[in-house]
Parts: structure tokens; sequence; C-alpha cells
């Protein structure tokens, strides 16, 4: 035992050091201004401490996490570097089974596709899935990604860890009485329910799977627009992943790993981690490692021994069982007392196509008695026909309420799909009384429609006007992109009635159209018509624009008369020839020749 405690208080000053250097790497090659303290914890003054978050507001519901931190020098070091038990450490640290790694890399490929802007480095999914799993146990897992035996962490029953009641009624972790984080990357069930992605494109979403879990956690670490190449931004989404500051440097230390080089290694030979953040949350209890059997549900045999057999009467036992001490009642929770949701206030839901909902869903949770809770996880999910998405691409968002019990969904984004839809607000683990809000995208409009140039469109009868006409529409002095146009020739300023002669346009057979509808302005708001003729019929003409929202413009088209043929020339009318002799030309030789 005293050779053991000596190995781990060993263990644990190399690991501070360790912390320390590869946080104070990290902070100078990635944070300018940061700052790192005696214990290897980095500050920015952007991002110095953690978000105010409830435990389930986290990917993980703040569950344990490995904290063995990588080798302090770099995993590629040069030949001349020496060798040995250090150099085959870095080596085994850097390895990523082969699966796993190419899980991380197709998310990063597909996340730098679908949000660009954000800027996710797979990295930053091997340190979190280090961290978390040990890299899926080393890369114990099928050829299709899935992981060869579960990976669940404790239970979340509130004794030296979160308190989050079941939420799942056990599909994920097989637990009905409280949720326990899931998979390579220890998604807890009610946060899986609405992040979880398909990322080997079986048709299922999978926790266990790795190529749908490193999916999913790349769009969690996304889902606020956050540039994870910013510092501040990087530190906040690794925070709401697992809210503790410990977590925070940890992932960061691995990050500043992987960043310096890592390979493929066979699935299954990875490095395992040992130390984890629970080791002395639960004195006298043994923490549960993932890949274990989750502890025994209360009332249920764990089934690890037999019970005890009752000493037979006479032979000078005891009672058959000592009586047992039921386990003090848990307190209940916020989530516990909320009875019902009323809407907060929300006001009507309408936006443009292609626009943000001016408006935000407002929630507030209740007691039975009218009171508010605060703490509550209030789930908004987008329903009916809709590509309407919430800030960040998602169609659900979870929000705590806050003081006064109210929550905030995040901002609606309006798609280009117009119509109604519904935003339904429910209580995360709990089957109360939601609220229903109606929302509704309206088509793109335009108030304002203007003629691009000086000059009216001109043209000579016959012929075709040789500049096509151009407008820019705007709505409230901003251009108005994608807003649908007709194009009209009217018969007059108080006739709308399509005029039958002067200008036209071609359809794709050739043949002569005064009506145009399906044009769409491009995203400056600018729309070219096409080309327009002139029949015969000289005189001025108007070509009427409108839009959705009520924009009209008239465009003033003139045709000039075609310039007249010269006359050809009148026989009857050519003067008589000369008989004057004197004007006639000489046929006399000898003048010929004296001339």
């Amino acid at each position: 035992m005293a050779a053991h405690i000596g190995r781990r208080l060993r263990k644990g000053a190399a690991t501070t050091a360790v912390a320390a250097a590869a946080v104070a790497a990290l902070s100078a090659s990635q944070a300018p201004g940061a700052t790192v303290d005696d214990q290897g914890r980095q500050s920015t003054g952007d991002a110095t401490s953690a978000p105010d978050t409830a435990a389930d507001d986290s990917a993980t519901g703040n569950s344990p996490y490995y904290t063995d931190l990588p080798p302090l020098n770099s995993p590629n070091p040069s030949p001349s570097a020496g060798s040995g038990d250090a150099g085959d450490q870095r080596a085994g640290e850097a390895g990523i089974p082969a699966t796993v790694l190419d899980a991380y890399k197709q998310a990063e490929a597909t996340l730098r596709e679908k949000k660009p802007g954000c800027n996710l480095p797979w990295q930053l999914l091997a340190a979190i899935g280090k961290v978390e799993s040990g890299q899926a146990r080393g890369g114990r897992v099928t050829a299709d990604g899935t992981t060869v035996t579960p990976i669940l962490g404790p239970q979340l029953d509130g004794n030296g860890f979160a308190l989050i009641r079941d939420t799942d009624n056990g599909a994920y972790d097989g637990n009905r009485m409280y949720d326990q984080a899931v998979g390579p990357m220890q998604f807890i069930p009610s946060t899986w329910d609405w992040a979880g992605r398909d990322g080997n494109g079986d048709g299922r979403k999978d926790p266990n799977n790795i190529y749908d879990a490193a999916l999913a956690a790349g769009h969690y670490l996304c889902r606020f627009d956050w540039d994870l190449s910013q510092q501040g931004d990087l530190r906040k989404a690794i925070l709401s992943y697992n809210n503790s500051t410990d977590y925070l440097n940890t992932v960061l230390s691995w990050l500043e790993f992987y960043r310096r080089g890592t390979h493929e290694i066979p699935d299954g030979t990875g490095a395992l981690p040992v130390d984890r953040s629970d080791d002395t949350a639960r004195p006298g209890v043994t923490p549960s490692a993932p890949g274990t059997t989750p502890p025994a549900r209360p009332g249920k045999p764990s089934g690890s021994r037999p019970s005890p057999s009752p000493a037979a009467p006479g032979n000078g036992g005891s009672p058959s069982t000592p009586p047992v001490t039921p386990p003090p009642a848990t307190p209940p929770t916020p989530t516990d007392t909320v009875h019902h949701l009323e809407d907060a206030g929300t006001g009507t839901l309408t936006a443009m196509a292609g626009h943000t909902f001016a408006e935000r869903v407002s929630t507030r949770a209740e007691t039975e008695a009218g009171k508010a809770v605060a703490k509550v996880r209030i789930r908004f999910t987008l329903v009916g026909d809709t590509d309407t998405t919430f800030t960040g691409g998602e169609t659900v968002a979870t929000v705590t309420t806050d003081a006064s019990g109210v929550a905030v969904a995040p901002a609606l984004q309006a798609g280009e799909r117009t119509g109604a839809f519904a935003v339904q607000a429910a209580v995360v683990g709990r089957s109360v009384k939601g609220v229903p809000y109606r929302a509704t995208v309206t088509a793109r409009a335009a108030d304002a429609l203007a003629l691009a140039g000086e000059k009216e469109p001109t043209c000579v009868a016959g012929g075709e006007f040789a500049e096509p006409v151009q407008v820019k529409a705007t709505y409230r002095g901003e251009a108005a992109g994608k807003v649908a146009v007709t194009a009209t020739l009217v018969t007059s300023a108080d006739d709308p009635a399509e005029n039958d002669k002067g200008p036209y346009f071609k359809d794709a057979d050739g043949k002569a159209v005064r009506s145009l509808t399906g044009l769409r302005t491009d995203a400056d708001g600018q729309l070219t018509l096409p080309k327009l003729y002139a029949d015969d019929t000289a005189g001025t003409f108007l070509l009427r624009l409108t839009t959705a929202g009520g924009a009209t413009l008239d465009v003033k088209l003139t045709v000039e008369p075609a310039a007249a043929p010269s006359p050809e020339p009148d026989p009857s009318t050519d003067p008589a020839p000369s008989t004057d002799p004197s004007t006639e030309p000489s046929t006399d030789p000898s003048e010929t020749s004296a001339a």
C-alpha cells in the first residue's frame, strides 16, 4: 500500500509539471495575453471562468473524465533526442486508433462544409475523446465504429456527481432512475436526444458509434457560431462540453500535444488512461470506469455475490439478515417541482424568408401554485414542415430557466420555406404540460424598386432594345435579395391589362410574350430583365414591375418610327431627250482627230 501511495504521489507531482508546461506552451502559441498560474491553469482576459450553467447543460452532464496528461515533450522527437521509456511513452500517447482517427477527420471535413466559420480542428475532437473515454478505450471498436462494449459513466445520482434523473427511460444508458454519460464522447441521454448525428450513414444516431459521436460533438462545439480558431471561443466551447476549469486545461493540453503530431495505430492497441477526476469524489466507493458494468440500480441485487444464507434456528445463529438502513431520501430537484409551463410574453413570431425573427420564444416554468422555478432545463423543438432553424443551424435548443423561471430560446433564423410551423417548449426530464408557439415565415419582399441608370429604354419600331432593363429592389433601405418579380407590358398607367402591341419579350420558342413571372433578384437585390423587342407600332409604352411586399415600378419604353425608305425614280416624270445638235456629241472623224 505504501508503495502504491508513493507511486501516486510521484505521478501527481509529474502530472502537475506536465500540465503547467503543456498549458504554458499553448498559452504562448495561441493566446496572446494569456497567463498561467503555478498549477498550470490558464486564464485569459476574455474568458477567465466557466460559464454559469447547470450541470446537465453540458454535453456530459459534467461527468467524470480522465485526468492523465500528455508527455511533456513533443510526440515527434528528433532522432537525436534519445530513446527508451520516454520515447516509447511519447510514441504511444501520440498514436490514435485508425477507426477513431478516421471518425475525427471525417467530422472535421463535414463541419468544414456545414459550418465553415467554426474552424473545428479534428485534434480538438481527439483531445476530448482522449479525456472522455481514452479514444474509445484504446480503439476497441468494430469495423463500423461501434464500441465493442458500452462505455458508461457513473450514474448521475447527486452522490458526488451532478443529480440528473432519468430522461430516456433507460434507452441509451440502461438506467431508468438516473442518467449516465454514454459512448466514446460521453453524451448524457438528454443531450444526445437533440445533438445526436448519423456520422457513418447507416440511418441511425448511435452514441456508442465513434462516427456518430464525433460528428455530434463537432456540431455541439459549433452550435453557437463560435469560431474555434479564436482562443476565447475555443475556451467557451470546451467549457460547454464539461463545465470545469481543470477539464478545460486537460483538453487544451491534449489539443496542443496532438497538434504537434500524431500517427495511426491499429484499433484496440491504444494506450489506456488511468486517473479519473472522480478518484476521490466518493470515499470508499470504487469509481465506475467507462466500459465497466454500471452500478446496480437501487432495489436490485448486483449479482456479484450470493445473498447470505440465514442461520439455522437452534444453531446459535444470528437473524438471517441484518437490518438495512435505507438511504436518505434524495431532495427534490427544481425539475421535480415544475407543474406546468406558461408563455412568458412572447410576441408575434413572424419573419420574412431568409431573415432573423425579431421576436424570441420565452417560456416560464412554474409550480402548481404559480411560483417561478429556476435552474430547469427547457427544450425548444421546431415542429412542422419548415427549414427554419435556431441560431447555429439546430432544430432543437435547450435553455436553463433563470431566477425568474424564464427560459428564452435562441433567435429563430427563417429558411426559404414559407408557411406556418410550431415551436414546442417542454421540460427536460418531466412529462408536464408544455407550450406550443405558432410561427410563420412569409415570402421575401421588397418595398421599393428603382431603375438602374438614368436613360429610359428606347428602340426603333421593328428592332430590339440595345440595353436590357435593370432594376434594384430594396426592403427598408437594404438590398432585397431573392425577391420574386413579375414584369408585364401594361396597356396604360390606369389599365393594368396586358398590352397586345408594342414591345415584347420572347419565350423559349421565340414567340412574343408580354408578361413574365418567376423572375427573382440576386443576393444584392439586382435584376436584369431578358432582352426586349419591338413590333412595328411606334409610341410610348409602359413596363410594370411588381414584387411581393407591394413594390411597383413603371418603366417607360419609347419606340420611334422607322425611317421612311428613299422613293424609286418615276420614268414618266423624266425630262425629254434634248434635240439641240450643239449638245449632241460629234461623230465627224476630222473633229475627233483635231481634238
